[in-house]
């Protein structure tokens, strides 16, 4: 099992996962993604393309023997995950997509914002609906890897929260980004807010805090900067990227960005994944951290049903 973490994670994230799984005999592996951690930094955005990741990822792939391996991906390691798949469909035996549904035409604004909710953000609002923060990235993107940089322990704790079921059918704070002038405002910098207990276990947050410190934002949030590059890559796949291996989408019912349950934004994946099957958990975004047993029991579940282990 290849666990592939997204932004702004490290291996790390899968820590629980992992460690579960590899007491009941499975080899797991989560590396730090190129850009994050203890990975190479290229200073070229184009180095991290979607085709360059899943470069690394088919290296790593081969060494450690090349057998099919199930791939689970969150964030923006699920885009990762489902191209692998879709380009290199041997090596994938199951796929495992935690919060960011499979987009067969690639993860990019022009594939996002058609499948955006217009009644909960009219497009005369919010044009690119909660996908808004996606489009500052582009436009502003040393400020935003400055204003990131600034505090990196308060980044990562106000980045990390736990959903609130509350927020379900509200405007999501990523689609605030541009008229508030940044994630954090006039400020520049996030506000001193203590990590979430329920998410990172204190050794693991001061962990995740020293990559970040080592490594900064710049080449994390560069992932965003490819978006003509990973509609052709997404275009080239066998197939028009359908994904032929058993697919299972792991869905955040309180994740104001990707809640499949609650606007378009999984449809594509569902006509590209004949063999799809979906798990439900009640938490935001961060599924790994917040439902650490829950997610574990959804993969377990799936595998079994799908007769993969």
């Amino acid at each position: 099992m290849i666990f592939l973490h997204g932004w702004p994670e490290i291996g790390l994230v899968w820590r629980f996962q992992a460690e579960a799984f590899a007491a009941e005999g499975w080899h797991c592996v989560a590396p730090d993604m190129r850009g994050y951690g203890g990975s190479s930094a290229p200073a070229d955005a184009s180095a991290y393309a979607v085709s360059e990741i899943v470069a690394d990822m088919t290296e790593l792939h081969d060494h450690l023997g090349g057998r099919p391996a199930i791939w689970i991906g969150h964030d923006l390691g699920s885009p990762v995950a489902g191209a692998l798949a879709a380009h290199h469909s041997t090596r994938a035996r199951g796929v495992v997509l935690v919060s960011v549904p499979y987009f067969p035409d690639g993860f990019a604004l022009a594939n996002l914002v058609p499948l955006v909710d217009r009644r909960l953000y009219p497009a005369d609002q919010y044009s690119d609906g909660q996908w808004d923060y996606c489009r500052f990235y582009v436009s502003n993107f040393e400020q935003t890897v400055s204003d990131f940089n600034a505090d990196i322990p308060a980044t990562l704790a106000a980045i990390y929260r736990s959903g609130n079921p509350a927020s379900k059918g509200m405007v999501y704070r990523s689609a605030l980004v541009s008229r508030n002038g940044g994630w954090f405002g006039s400020a520049h910098r996030a506000p001193s807010v203590p990590p979430d207990p329920a998410l990172w276990p204190a050794d693991d947050f001061d962990a995740l805090v020293d990559a970040f410190r080592t490594a900064g934002f710049r080449a994390g949030n560069a992932w965003y900067l490819n978006d003509p590059a990973n509609i052709a890559y997404a275009n080239a796949a066998p197939n028009t990227g359908v994904l032929h291996q058993p697919v299972l989408f792991v869905n955040g019912n309180f994740d104001g960005l990707c809640d499949i349950e609650s606007s378009h934004i999984g449809d594509p994946m569902r006509r590209a994944c004949p063999d799809l099957s979906v798990a439900d958990e009640p938490a935001g975004h961060w599924l790994p951290l917040e439902r650490k047993n829950g997610l574990t029991e959804a993969i377990r579940s799936w595998i079994k049903a799908k007769g993969l282990s």
